[in-house]
């Protein structure tokens, strides 16, 4: 199992039947919270605040006991931070979440699923899901399943609850400002699009992600290896491995690959603040960009660079990392 793609998984997961899927007993009976993944794309136009707001009632009229609700890409910004709410939510003695994806063409999808109790807060064992082309459609399937099982959850909010965004944020100790040593002693591994684990599953629910062929992943790999691949042999000068399916840190370890290439992608502000930087008038750096920076498997460490170089193309984004990575 651990070499198939997470993307995969998430195909088979979400092309069961509902009837196939049963929701867990601890829905009924326990704290959830709910997780949203919104395409800006999506029409009628409303963000992820308004979406939650207008798919409180049907989870409640469902049986379920909302206690706060939060952006995905806010969780699944990095590693660190994932295990930050994770840790935040086994506080709360939340039992369950709830994933609501919806996606550019307006398609809504639900998953519902155990809390993991740990930094991947979900697995890739399945869960209950549905579909539907609008929130009316929706809140109908989950009024339905409120007809039919009966509730212990008392006393629930009645309008949605949004948390301190920095409520799972752990401070940043494994990311260092600076570049790492001995890169051209051990491989530099590559992971490519659906290359995950089970820490990254969570990302796989983004309204861009969620619901991908195998084929059309094969096809994004080969592209970003097309594209990385380029810019590397023009700024990197020593060895690299490309990883198209997960593999353990002690299988890359044993096979030379000491270093990981990670890419991150959100508003600037966040990653900035998620790595430990000051950031001044956070405020004003909302724009989406991308950070690129190195994970050292030995030590657990991420190195981040000695200068901020994120930059909203991708490309742009890795050609002024690996230069930066030239500077002492």
């Amino acid at each position: 199992m651990k070499y198939i793609s997470a993307f995969i998984i998430v195909l088979i997961l979400f092309h069961k039947a509902n009837g196939q899927n049963m929701l867990p007993e601890s829905f009924f009976d326990g704290k959830s919270v709910v997780l949203i993944s919104n395409s800006p794309q999506a029409q009628p136009s409303m963000d992820w605040k308004m979406l939650s707001e207008k798919i409180h009632s049907p989870l409640v009229a469902a049986g379920a006991d909302p206690i706060g609700y939060y952006e995905l890409e806010d969780i699944a910004l990095s590693g660190e931070v994932q295990a930050g709410y994770g840790d935040a939510f086994s506080k709360r003695k939340v039992a369950n979440i709830i994933l609501l994806t919806r996606k550019a063409n307006g398609e809504l999808v639900l998953n519902i699923t155990p809390f993991t109790k740990n930094k991947n807060i979900v697995s890739n064992s399945g869960g209950w899901s549905t579909a539907a082309n609008s929130l009316e459609e929706l809140s109908t399937t989950l009024e339905n399943v409120g007809k039919s099982n009966p509730s212990k959850n008392y006393l629930v909010l009645e309008v949605p609850e949004f948390p301190n965004s920095s409520e799972g944020l752990t401070t940043a100790k494994g990311f260092i400002a600076k570049n790492p040593l001995n890169l051209e002693v051990f491989k530099l591994g590559v992971p490519l699009t659906g290359a995950v684990g089970e820490e990254g599953f969570l990302s796989t629910f983004r309204y861009d992600l969620l619901g991908k062929s195998p084929e059309t992943v094969l096809a994004e790999q080969n592209a970003e290896k097309g594209e990385i691949e380029s810019i590397l042999k023009n700024h990197y000068s020593n060895q690299v491995e490309y990883l198209t399916e997960y593999r353990t840190d002690a299988e890359l370890i044993a096979n030379r690959v000491q270093f990981l290439l990670m890419r991150l992608e959100a508003r600037e502000g966040d990653l900035m603040k998620s790595m430990g930087l000051e950031v001044e008038n956070i405020e004003e750096k909302t724009g989406i960009v991308v950070k690129y920076y190195i994970r050292f498997l030995v030590r657990n460490e991420n190195y981040i660079g000695p200068k901020w170089d994120a930059h909203p193309n991708a490309q742009v984004a890795l050609r002024q990392f690996l230069e930066n990575l030239k500077k002492n």
